[in-house]
């Protein structure tokens, strides 16, 4: 008897571990690969799962000095010449756009300072934005998502997309 308690004990034990075993994970990283309206290598974004959020790698070379506008919008393509294909910004929670404006949508995120050289790298990590595809804030949702860059900035406020002007750079979000 005491064999049989224990056998089903264990049994218990393995069925409660199951979902833990058989859950889909997040994916760790992601990525995209960046072009302009006339297909040219723009460079890339990677995007790293952490704690804290989503951690975007930026290598961008070629764009236009200035400020622009970068955020992450809700579908998955990148046709051109103007990238309309890519919807709006990615706004699972559909808030008001712009960190002026409070929270702002998930795919708000600060504008980039290009210098003259056209060449820039930098880090920026997205709390609102996660890589795992069972939350409702993942950009690994079905359809896609893809980061884009405008011809300028944002303005931190103005709804829907923050009078950041036209699309110039467009990547898919890939794993």
């Amino acid at each position: 008897m005491l064999r049989c308690a224990s056998l089903l004990a264990a049994i218990a034990i393995a069925i409660l571990s199951l979902p833990s075993i058989i859950s889909v994970e997040a994916a760790e990283t992601a990525k995209a690969m960046l072009k302009d309206a006339k297909g040219e290598d723009m460079g890339s974004v990677s995007l790293k799962q952490t704690s804290a959020g989503v951690l975007l790698q930026l290598s961008l070379k070629g764009v236009p000095a200035g400020e622009h506008a970068f955020h992450i919008h809700a579908v998955g393509k990148c046709e051109p010449p103007g990238f309309e294909s890519a919807g709006g910004h990615f706004n699972p929670g559909n808030a008001h756009h712009g960190i002026l404006s409070g929270p702002g949508h998930a795919g708000d995120m600060p504008n980039l300072h290009a210098p003259a050289s056209g060449a820039l790298d930098l880090e920026v990590l997205n709390n609102a934005i996660t890589l795992d595809k069972d939350k409702p804030n993942s950009v690994l949702h079905p359809g896609g998502t893809a980061i884009i860059i405008h011809a300028g900035k944002d303005d931190y406020m103005s709804d829907p997309a923050g009078n950041a002007g036209g699309r110039i750079i467009c990547g898919v979000i890939d794993e």
